[in-house]
C-alpha cells in the first residue's frame, strides 16, 4: 500500500511538472496581413511517427514551465521546421520544450503561419512558390513577434528578459535567422541558435551580433551546410561575435530530439553546454 501510494505520488509529480501548458495568442486580433485566412487548422496522420500540423492561420507561443524551483531565469522561443508547409511540432518543438524545461529554461513553443495546402490550387507550381515566399516572410514576422511578446509576459513567467534567446529547425531555422537579422529593441533575441536552418544566401551578421549556436550533419542532403552555416558561422565570426558551429558527419536533415543512432544525438547536450557557457543555465 505504501509503495503503490509512493508511486501514486511520484506520478503526480511528474504529470505536475508537464501540467497543461499556457497558450499566448500571438496577436491581439486577426494575424496582419492574412486576416482573410479563414481555413481550418489540420494535424496530418504521422506515417512515420512525426506529427505535423498543417495550414496554421493563428500563430501562438505556448509556454512550457520548469518544474517548481527550477527555473534559471533563461527563456527561450522553439520554433519546429517543416518547410514553411508544416509544422513538425512533436520532434522539433514539445519534445525539445520538455528537455530544456526540465533543466529550467522556459519555453515558447512558437507556432507560426505556414502556406496553405490541401486545396485545389496546391497542385500548381508557380502558385505554390508564391506562397512559400509569403509564408517565409510571414514566419520571420511571427518570429519577431514573438520576442516581442515572449518579453512582454518575461515577468509572468520568471524569465529575465535580458536572457530570452530563439532556436529553430530548417524553416524554423530560417525564422531563428531572420529574428536574429532582423531583431531590434524587443524584438531582439539575446542568443539565437539555428538548427540545420535553410536561410536566405545574403546572410550577413547584424551590428553587434548576439551569442550563436548552430548545429548540421554534414551528409544534410536537404540545406547543404557549405552554403548555410558555414556562412553564417563565418559572418559572425568576421563580426567578432561569440559563435559555435557543430557539424556532424552523419544525421541527414530534420533529426531533432529524436534518436537515431548517429552523431547528431548528442546536439542538445552541446547546445546545454553552450549554455553553460554563455552563463544562461544559473540563477541569478
Amino acid at each position: 500500500m505504501w509503495l503503490c501510494l509512493r508511486t501514486l505520488a511520484l506520478l503526480l509529480t511528474v504529470l505536475a511538472a508537464y501540467s497543461q501548458p499556457v497558450v499566448i495568442p500571438l496577436y491581439d486580433g486577426p494575424p496582419p496581413g492574412t486576416e482573410s485566412w479563414t481555413w481550418p487548422e489540420t494535424e496530418q496522420p504521422p506515417t512515420d511517427g512525426i506529427r505535423r500540423l498543417a495550414n496554421v492561420t493563428q500563430p501562438t507561443l505556448t509556454v512550457y514551465l520548469p518544474p517548481k524551483g527550477k527555473s534559471n531565469g533563461t527563456g527561450l522561443v522553439v520554433a519546429p521546421g517543416g518547410g514553411f508547409r508544416i509544422l513538425a511540432i512533436e520532434h522539433e518543438g514539445v519534445d525539445v520544450a520538455r528537455w530544456l524545461a526540465e533543466r529550467g529554461v522556459t519555453v515558447f513553443l512558437l507556432k507560426y503561419r505556414v502556406m496553405r495546402t490541401g486545396d485545389e490550387r496546391a497542385s500548381e507550381a508557380a502558385e505554390m512558390a508564391r506562397r512559400r515566399t509569403e509564408a517565409i516572410s510571414l514566419g520571420v514576422a511571427d518570429g519577431l513577434q514573438a520576442m516581442r511578446v515572449a518579453r512582454k509576459q518575461a515577468a509572468r513567467f520568471g524569465v529575465d528578459p535580458q536572457r530570452l534567446g530563439i532556436l529553430g529547425f530548417s524553416a524554423g531555422g530560417w525564422v531563428t535567422t531572420g529574428v536574429a537579422l532582423e531583431g531590434r529593441g524587443e524584438s531582439r533575441p539575446d542568443f539565437a541558435a539555428p538548427i540545420y536552418a535553410a536561410m536566405p544566401d545574403d546572410v550577413t551578421a547584424p551590428p553587434n551580433p548576439m551569442p550563436l549556436f548552430m548545429v548540421h550533419a554534414d551528409d544534410d542532403k536537404t540545406v547543404v551546410t557549405s552554403r548555410t552555416s558555414i556562412r553564417l558561422y563565418e559572418s559572425w565570426k568576421k563580426a567578432g561575435a561569440p559563435v559555435e558551429l557543430h557539424i556532424y558527419s552523419q544525421g541527414a536533415h530534420g533529426f531533432g530530439l529524436r534518436k537515431k543512432g548517429l552523431p547528431s544525438d548528442t546536439w542538445i547536450e552541446r547546445f546545454w553546454e553552450w549554455l553553460q557557457a554563455q552563463k544562461l543555465t544559473a540563477s541569478k
